[in-house]
């Protein structure tokens, strides 16, 4: 396994201040695509990535990092999405990869399925965050905050978010009592309650403290 490469050149640029409008993007010569996980900070769970190639000129007064948004909003801006992207692609890391690999690598992994599934191969690829594992040679910019600053990975915000939100949900029909159908496996005081009094599930990360310490001494 290669080791991580920490980005040098990682881009912190402010948000344009009109209004919500993002970035189209970062370098107009080169076909793009933005890349986002969601989550990583869960006790349940797969991580699910995407990536998304959007035209150069795409504009949305809306569109933003999925964390600023209502659910009803994510939705309608997903198909939205799917309706406007050159190429759009979903990856996923399992909790049982997650326990493996750990889950800096785990994201990693998803993002770069994510990429596999483009139909139209990338020639950048925008990062939201510090840190990325090289896919191949394909050239990459780490940007901080980058769902809030580029169209194309508040898309793949969106993606990534929402197709994660719809799997807990259906998991949680065969596992009730969790509250995957609000928590979506992160780390929730009932969510935790209830590993406590029912134990795990296959779906749980166990390389995660599922667990606070004096919950555990009980």
């Amino acid at each position: 396994m290669r080791e991580v490469i920490n980005c040098f050149q990682q881009i912190n640029i402010g948000c344009p201040t009109f209004g919500n409008m993002l970035l189209a993007f970062h370098n107009e010569t080169l076909i793009e695509a933005g890349c986002d996980e969601a989550g990583r900070g869960c006790l349940a769970g797969p991580v699910v990535a995407a990536a998304v190639i959007l035209p150069k000129d795409y504009h949305h007064d809306v569109l933003n990092d999925s964390k600023q948004l209502s659910e009803k909003q994510r939705m309608e801006l997903r198909e939205e999405v799917l309706k406007s992207a050159i190429a759009y692609g979903i990856g996923i890391a399992s909790p049982e990869e997650i326990d493996d690999i750990n889950i800096l690598n785990a994201s990693y992994l998803a993002m770069h399925r994510a990429v596999d599934q483009l139909k139209q191969t990338p020639e950048l690829l925008l990062i939201d965050g510090n840190r990325f594992k090289p896919k191949q040679d394909i050239p990459y910019e780490c940007i901080i905050k980058g769902d809030g600053k580029y169209y194309s990975i508040a898309a793949a915000s969106i993606l990534a978010k929402t197709h994660r939100d719809e799997l807990m949900k259906s998991l949680c029909e065969d596992h009730p009592g969790y509250g995957w159908e609000t928590n979506v496996g992160y780390p929730t005081r009932a969510h935790r309650a209830a590993i406590k009094e029912q134990g795990i599930t296959p779906y749980h990360r166990k390389s995660f403290q599922l667990l606070p310490r004096q919950l555990e001494m009980f």
